[in-house]
Parts: C-alpha cells; sequence; structure tokens
C-alpha cells in the first residue's frame, strides 16, 4: 500500500500542475484573440485616418519628458494599454521623431505654422532643447510661424517658447523662472531612527553622492561644487533667453524682493507682470487665440483653426518601421541613457554586457566605419562602465574610430565610458567630470537586536558567509572596512589611470580635476576632459570624417526584440488600438506628497539598481537636476 503513495501523489500534483497550464494557456490565447480582434477593428475603421487640411497649423501638444532613447516598454502592455485609452505613468517623446516631425512639416506646404501648445510637456535639458529650438528656426527661416500659447509655463517650457515668433498667455497664467537648483533629501537621521548602520567608502573630496545618507545636509564642499556648474547654466540660461527675447539679462528677477515689488507695482497680477517684463507678447484667452489661427490658416468645421495634432501628423510623415540600405556605409549610433548596471539591461537603463553588444556588433558589421556614442548618464556600476570602455577600446582596435557624444549629463560612469573614445563632444551645458568613486553598504547589527533577530553559526574561514550576506547582518568589522576602502582606493587609481592614458595627461593633471568634482561642457574644454564644444550631429559629422566618408547614412543600434514582442511591434506600428474603456488619472496624492515620495523612490531606485561585483560605483546623484 505504502509503494502505490508516492504514484498516487505524483498522480495528484501532477493534475493540478496540468490543470494550471491549461488555464494559463487558455488566459493568453483569449488575451491575444481580444488583442487581434482590436487590430482588425483599428485597421478597418474608415473614419480613423486623420487627413492634413490645405492650409494648417501643427500642433505640437507635446506630452512627457524628452529624451534620447525611451524606456524599454513591454510591447504587450503597450498594447493593453492604448486598447482602454490610458496613458503611459511617465510618457516620454523621442527627441530624434521629434526633429524629424518639425523637419517634415518645414517642407510640408499643408503646414503653414506650428503652435507650441507646452502644458503637459515635462522635464528637457538645455542641449535637447537647444537643438529642438534650432529646428525651429529652421521651419521660421521658410517664412512659416510659429506660436506659443499656454496657461503657465514651466522653466523647461517657457526655454522652448521662446524660440517663437509671439508667446501668448493666459489672463489668469503665469511665467515664474526660478532658476536652476538641487536639493536632496537626506536620510542620515532616519537611518539611525531605524538602527541602520551606513558604511561608505569613498575618493573624492568632492564625491557627494553618498551625501544623503550619511549626512542631514549638504557639505559645504558639495555645496560649493554644485553653485559652480548651477551658476554656468543660469547664466547659459538667461544668456539664450534673453537674446531671443530681445531684453537685458538683468530681466530676470533672483531676488524675492526683486519680484515682490514688481508684482506690487501690478497689485499681483502675474500676467501683467509677465506682459512688463516682455516674457510674453499677448494676453489672450483660448478663444481669442483661436481667432487669431483662425486668421492666419483658416477655420475647421469644428468651429477652430485647421490643426493636425503632434502624433497624428507623426505617425503621417514617420515610417513605422525603419529598414537600413544594405548597400550604403554607416555611421552606428549606440545611445547609452540611464543608470550603468552589471549585465544586461533594456533601454532606458545602461547594462555593461547590453550596450557592448551594441558595440560589438557595430565592430563585426562591415557596412559600419565608425560609431558614436551618445551618452546621458550619470553613471552606475564601476565594473559595467569598464566592461563597456573595454568594447570601444575593441573597436578603435579594429580601425573604427570611436565618436562621445555628451548629452545632459556625462559624468561619473558616464565620464568613464566616454574616456577611451578617439574625440570627445559635448555641449556648453553638458554636466562632466564627477571622477570618482564609491561603496555603500548598509548593515542592520543594530537593528536586528530591537526586532528579536538573531544570526549564528560557524564557518572554516573568517570569510565564510561574506557572500551570502552575513555582514549585513552582524555588521563590518574593522579589518573588512579596511579591505574595502583599500578596493575603492584601487578602483580610483584605476579611473584616474584610464583617463590619464585616454586624454594624454598626467595623472597628477586629472587627480587635480578630479576628486568627484562636476563641470559644465564648457569646463571640461578648458581643463581638457573633453574635446570639442558641439551638437550631436557635429559629432556624427566628426565620426564620419575621421573615417574618411563622404556619403553615409546613420544606423542606430538597436536591442533585438524576441519573435514575439516583434509581432506585437510590428502588428501596432501603423496605427493605434482605439480606447475602448474610459481613462481613470485620479491620484489619491497631493501633488506635494507625490513630489515627495517621487523623490525618495528615485533615490532608492538608483540605490536598488547597484550591482557592481564589487560594491564600486561611480555615481553623480545631483546631475539629475539638468534634466
Amino acid at each position: 500500500m505504502s509503494e502505490k503513495k508516492p504514484g498516487i501523489l505524483r498522480r495528484f500534483f501532477g493534475g493540478i500542475w496540468r490543470a494550471i497550464s491549461l488555464v494559463r494557456h487558455i488566459t493568453f490565447n483569449l488575451l491575444f484573440a481580444l488583442v487581434f480582434i482590436l487590430v482588425l477593428i483599428s485597421i478597418f475603421s474608415g473614419d480613423d485616418k486623420i487627413e492634413v487640411p490645405e492650409s494648417a497649423a501643427l500642433v505640437l501638444n507635446l506630452s512627457g519628458d524628452l529624451v534620447e532613447e525611451k524606456r524599454y516598454v513591454d510591447p504587450l502592455d503597450q498594447v493593453l494599454n492604448e486598447s482602454m485609452g490610458s496613458e503611459e505613468e511617465e510618457p516620454e517623446i523621442l527627441l530624434t521623431d521629434l526633429l524629424k516631425t518639425i523637419q517634415a512639416a518645414k517642407t510640408d506646404e499643408r503646414i503653414k505654422a506650428i503652435v507650441l501648445e507646452l502644458s503637459s510637456f515635462g522635464s528637457g535639458s538645455m542641449d535637447k532643447l537647444t537643438m529642438v529650438g534650432a529646428a525651429l528656426q529652421d521651419f521660421k527661416a521658410t517664412g512659416k510661424k510659429v506660436l506659443a500659447t499656454g496657461d503657465y509655463y514651466s522653466q523647461n517650457q517657457y526655454f522652448l517658447a521662446s524660440y517663437a515668433d509671439s508667446i501668448n498667455l493666459n489672463p489668469m497664467g503665469t511665467v515664474l523662472l526660478e532658476g536652476f537648483g538641487t536639493y536632496p533629501m537626506y536620510y542620515k537621521s532616519a537611518l539611525e531612527k531605524l538602527k541602520i548602520t551606513t558604511h561608505v567608502f569613498k575618493v573624492g573630496t568632492y564625491k557627494s553622492a553618498v551625501e544623503p545618507f550619511t549626512r542631514d545636509t549638504m557639505s559645504d564642499e558639495a555645496k560649493e561644487a554644485n553653485k559652480a556648474w548651477l551658476d554656468e547654466l543660469w547664466a547659459s540660461y538667461k544668456q539664450q533667453v534673453a537674446e531671443r527675447r530681445g531684453f537685458a539679462v538683468d530681466n530676470f528677477d533672483e531676488t524675492i524682493t526683486g519680484l515682490y515689488q514688481k508684482l506690487q507695482a501690478v497689485n499681483g497680477d502675474m500676467t501683467q507682470y509677465a506682459l512688463d517684463a516682455k516674457l510674453v507678447d499677448s494676453i489672450k484667452s483660448r478663444e481669442e487665440f483661436r481667432q487669431d489661427l483662425i486668421a492666419l490658416v483658416g477655420e475647421s468645421d469644428k468651429h477652430s483653426f485647421n490643426q493636425i495634432q503632434f502624433k497624428d501628423y507623426q505617425a503621417q510623415v514617420l515610417p513605422p518601421v525603419h529598414y537600413d540600405n544594405p548597400l550604403t556605409e554607416k555611421v552606428a549610433v549606440v545611445v547609452a541613457r540611464g543608470t550603468i548596471i552589471d549585465g544586461s539591461a533594456k533601454a532606458g537603463t545602461i547594462g555593461g554586457d547590453s550596450t557592448a553588444a551594441l558595440l560589438r556588433r557595430a565592430r563585426f558589421d562591415e557596412k559600419v566605419k565608425a560609431v558614436v556614442l551618445r551618452i546621458d548618464s550619470g553613471g552606475g556600476s564601476a565594473f559595467a562602465s569598464d566592461v563597456i570602455g573595454q568594447e570601444i577600446k575593441l573597436l578603435k582596435a579594429a580601425g573604427k574610430p570611436v565618436v562621445a557624444s555628451m548629452g545632459a549629463v556625462a559624468a561619473s560612469g558616464g565620464y568613464w565610458i566616454a574616456a577611451p573614445a578617439n574625440e570627445i563632444w559635448a555641449s556648453p551645458t553638458t554636466i562632466t567630470g564627477s571622477i570618482g568613486i564609491f561603496g555603500l553598504f548598509h548593515t542592520l547589527e543594530n537593528a536586528m537586536p530591537v526586532l528579536g533577530l538573531n544570526t549564528d553559526g560557524v564557518g572554516t574561514t573568517e570569510l565564510a558567509g561574506m557572500s551570502a550576506g552575513l555582514p549585513l547582518f552582524k555588521g563590518l568589522t574593522p579589518e573588512m572596512s579596511s579591505i574595502f576602502q583599500l578596493l575603492i582606493n584601487k578602483g580610483y587609481d584605476d579611473f584616474i589611470s584610464m583617463v590619464s592614458e585616454n586624454r594624454g595627461m598626467t595623472k597628477e593633471a586629472v587627480d587635480k580635476i578630479a576628486q568627484g568634482r562636476v563641470w559644465t561642457g564648457t569646463k571640461a574644454l578648458e581643463f581638457g576632459l573633453v574635446d570639442k564644444l558641439g551638437t550631436f550631429d557635429d559629432a556624427i559629422a566628426a565620426a564620419a570624417e575621421k573615417a574618411g566618408l563622404k556619403q553615409y547614412d546613420i544606423k542606430v543600434m538597436e536591442q533585438e526584440l524576441t519573435p514575439t514582442e516583434q509581432l506585437l511591434r510590428d502588428m501596432f506600428a501603423s496605427g493605434t488600438v482605439q480606447a475602448l474603456l474610459p481613462d481613470a488619472k485620479a491620484s489619491a496624492f497631493s501633488p506635494l506628497l507625490k513630489n515627495i515620495m517621487g523623490q525618495i523612490n528615485r533615490d532608492f531606485k538608483v540605490m536598488e539598481q547597484f550591482n557592481d561585483p564589487k560594491g564600486i560605483y561611480s555615481v553623480c546623484m545631483s546631475c539629475t537636476a539638468v534634466n
């Protein structure tokens, strides 16, 4: 009897497993059938196609953050969100798509004007906004108009609006340009209350990335360094806006007293304040602005001006799927955006292995003759940064020049992966440098007794249990701390040695401008950390010139999708599934609480991504202020 029990149990649990598998397969097939039906509906719906009127305005109603590379979103999740009419929680606008859309509008005889409606536009670093601004100026050069209108202009939104021929503000609207700042959250006292011990190992007087976990205030060194580059950014912002708007740089209000006096003069009327300060050209309601556009481009049958929205126009002028010409020589572009982590990562994060794999593909692609590494990163894993750096060296050894193009940020690990390139380009407002490293550990030896928890046992050596995380519960001994500091010292020496070797500088010269200090692109050029100031297009042209290319195509190296992901993406590339359910966007949190929780979440999300095999990192936490 006892011999039959195992067979009975196997059959019993096997049956349960088969039932679970059956339910899973049925659920997936039903979901796929639903998606397929939605595709057919979207394809055969005759009134979905949106035509461009013969005389129209392109409304750039941009929603989300402006980025070099979009975060990876699971195609199935994207399909389901679209089918339900839901927006992404953190929508993003791909910079290259926006630039191509404006370029198409420039030569489209039907598009007579561009309207900047920026109320939902989020973050965008000055280098990216400047590239969009250049495209708008190119559009204006044809004699077409660019008009901006809004209820409230944030600083990013206003910088982009300043490229317009005229800026309109709603009668109840506001323009307030407050300058740049970085105000991290500090966790030292909170960690102490939780009995969590913080262990820091670093090299660099100005390496302040760990300060939020070791202090309750910003150190004087960090304030000095941050104030320097923030002042440079603000000066650049003021100079550019003042030049476009035709007023003096001192027109910007930088003191509470000065702002109060100007507001007092207009009885607290923010719109009159903006008009008097020449920040805007007109104060008009939506209907008044609408009538102006009707006079310019004509009236639609919906009692508004003839128009087409950004996403609708983009869908018409940009091909859903891009195919490379197999006959032309190429300059490959590899985008490195986000935190640098060990291993592989999807788009929006830089995986040491996955980014190296893209560079490797470029190395073995016979049509690729040069590579541009476009960097927008505050760093991360030192190990992963070196993995990427090694692949850049192999590209150079293969006779393919590599040009690093720095976007908003290329600091710490972001500079590590730029240094081996043949040439480094930055924008004047790029945040770079931050050459320094650190190790950070939190241990619970003081929290364990409070919780009534204990860890105990034996091992064959004093090292036993370290890889299993024993120090997390027992704490670090002085000897362990000494070992970690030795590793950090060696890592810093490796960093400045690598920079010294690739930049043709002595280690002493590198160390003098390193120490974890952050610089703007302009200062980095003075110190020899970068070679040229210019745009992304300038970097591509430089790479082509180094490879001796006169005619070439640009090939963006992207991670290959699985067959299922590619199928879903192709199915939905040519059209959007229609909204079937209402969108619920109500939030239970106040804006202030959401802001606080968001900052805490961002800080710990970065910490969560720290997976360097040695626990050694090169990160600039304050650099997020530029986005």
